[in-house]
């Protein structure tokens, strides 16, 4: 097992446990109708008075405040080994079995880049291939409702579903007595909405369900599904070292931690020391075979629904693993084909919002949005891969060769989690500079007129949209906005040229669309706006701008 798990300072489980009964203890305040015992608890509230409003308040409460994550960091993942067991009682406590699971016909994804993608690749072809299905997709995080996580044939559960099912699991976990006394009386935030998806899928009956990994694989809490139909592990890296290790390989070790016994695993080409774990664990826990997916011919003249190259690997694992599902389920084989026209179908009308998605304004005219929410090394690097390809965020040949105005480039920007904002950076500027060498420019090129890092607060008055609301960020760092002043600091040392009047550090989302309003009202170019970093700061600037209904 990776040292990463095993080294654990003694005072961290004490203080953890120190915060979360503070925190079960704020929430009775916060809800104090609500009784803790079987017996006493009692509403004041109906269950048709209570809101999806009130829904996402509760859920909100279960969030890990910044010192709480400081510690799990500071444990190196041991608390991560009770997760699983945890789990366990809290889904007997919500009235299921780990067996009944095996019923919603799983498909486990997970890895470090391209998981999500993936699995909304693997979604768009079922669900175009054996349309009669009802498919669930659960993923995470959300872009603007949190109803986004919990997807039915595609779709994001409505409010009054979301506040139904969430209600339904609330009471039964507060109703409930725990069993183990170190478990805390209820779960996370990410727990509970784990929970959520499987009370939903259950309750609807759905006929297969793709479960994207939250973090990791072996202590995720997605990973209490005794017998999924298939597993899967997109492209690994470095990220969430705190939890996973500073390793690839300790990283695989985690991420392999979804294999099961008699049960078949695919994966792509990886790194040779990932690889060899990824085998080593296959063998250990008795998976029925580990594939890597070579790359499809079928996928190099076809136009996918997500942009950028990268999105070929994705595609490629997607559509394996919708195979070796719809092989298992219905006997129809598909080895050795060609792509059939759902899959075809399935793979370029896959929606997935927030990835390397380009989006006009329709209320700002001239104005045009690059979104991805690539938040490591690897996924930042494919996204200016993307953003710096002609036709995308420079100009295309014949663009140049007919004199087209120049677009004026800016650039929002802002990394959480402890996350190495410098080290994203520079990794930044050398695939741009390798992206513009490509493509016969000039590599000391400025890209961006104007940068912006802000905070992911949603509005300028400092509160959060309630689905976008975040307690993982300290108070001190907000207020002194500690990260993004780091990161203006690194930016104008990685390009010393670049004017310092045109960095802004600004506090809010809301704050970095107003300067993007001032900038375009200022300029008679063209505006290409590049926002990236976090997934957070997507949703919010995707709230702020109104732009829900144009990309969701």
């Amino acid at each position: 097992m990776p040292a990463a798990v095993t080294s654990t300072p003694s005072n961290v489980c004490g203080l953890e446990m120190q915060w979360m009964r503070s925190r079960y203890a704020l929430l009775i305040r916060q809800f104090g109708t609500y009784q803790v015992h079987r017996n006493t608890r009692t509403l004041d509230r109906s269950m048709s008075t209570r809101s999806y409003g009130d829904a996402v308040e509760h859920l909100n409460s279960l969030q890990s405040n910044a010192a709480a994550l400081e510690a799990v960091r500071a444990s190196g993942g041991r608390s991560s080994e009770f997760a699983i067991p945890e789990m366990l009682e809290y889904l007997d406590r919500i009235g299921y079995t780990p067996k009944e699971l095996d019923v919603l016909n799983v498909i486990h994804i997970t890895g470090t880049k391209g998981k999500g993608s993936t699995s909304a690749f693997t979604d768009s072809i079922i669900r175009k291939t054996v349309p009669e299905w009802k498919v669930g997709l659960y993923t995470s995080p959300h872009l603007v409702a949190v109803r986004e996580r919990i997807r039915i044939n595609g779709a994001p559960i409505s409010e009054s579903d979301f506040t139904k099912y969430f209600f339904e699991v609330w009471d039964r976990l507060v109703n409930s007595e725990k069993k183990v006394v170190t478990t805390p009386p209820m779960p996370g935030y990410f727990r509970f909405m784990t929970l959520m998806a499987f009370h939903v899928f259950l309750e609807c009956k759905v006929d297969a369900t793709i479960l994207e990994v939250g973090v990791g694989g072996t202590y995720d809490s997605t990973n209490i599904v005794p017998n999924p139909v298939v597993t899967g592990v997109t492209a690994l890296g470095i990220d969430h070292i705190n939890v996973l290790g500073r390793t690839i390989k300790e990283i695989a070790w985690h991420k392999s931690g979804i294999f099961k016994e008699n049960i078949p695993a695919l994966t792509v080409n990886q790194p040779p020391e990932a690889m060899e774990v990824l085998e080593s664990r296959a063998l250990e826990l008795k998976a029925k075979s580990l594939t890597v997916v070579s790359p499809m011919p079928d996928l190099s003249g076809l136009k996918l629904g997500l942009a950028g190259v990268h999105q070929v690997q994705n595609a490629a694992l997607a559509v394996e693993l919708a195979k070796s599902f719809i092989e298992s389920r219905t006997g129809n084989s598909y080895q050795g084909s060609a792509l059939t026209d759902t899959f075809k179908s399935g793979l370029t009308e896959t929606k997935w919002p927030g990835r390397c998605q380009t989006v006009v304004d329709p209320k700002r005219p001239g104005l045009t949005w690059y979104l991805d929410g690539a938040h490591t090394v690897e996924s930042l690097d494919c996204c200016i891969q993307w953003f710096v390809t002609p036709g995308v965020g420079i100009s295309s040949h014949q663009d140049v060769e007919q004199n087209t105005p120049i677009s004026k480039r800016a650039l929002i920007f802002n990394c959480t989690s402890g996350r190495s904002g410098e080290t994203f950076l520079g990794a930044m500027r050398d695939t741009m500079n390798s992206q513009l060498r490509l493509h016969d420019r000039e590599s000391n090129l400025m890209l961006f007129d104007d940068v912006i890092f802000c905070t992911n607060v949603t509005y300028a008055d400092g509160h959060f949209k309630g689905d976008l609301t975040t307690k993982a960020i300290s108070t001190s760092d907000l207020a002194e906005l500690k990260t993004q002043q780091a990161l203006a600091t690194a930016w104008l040392s990685l390009f010393p040229s670049f004017p310092s009047s045109h960095v802004h550090v600004l506090p809010s989302i809301e704050d970095a669309i107003k300067e993007i309003d001032k900038l375009q009202s200022n300029s008679e170019q063209p505006v290409q706006v590049l926002v990236t970093g976090s997934l957070h700061l997507i949703g919010g600037v995707v709230e702020v701008t109104g732009l829900s209904d144009t990309i969701l």
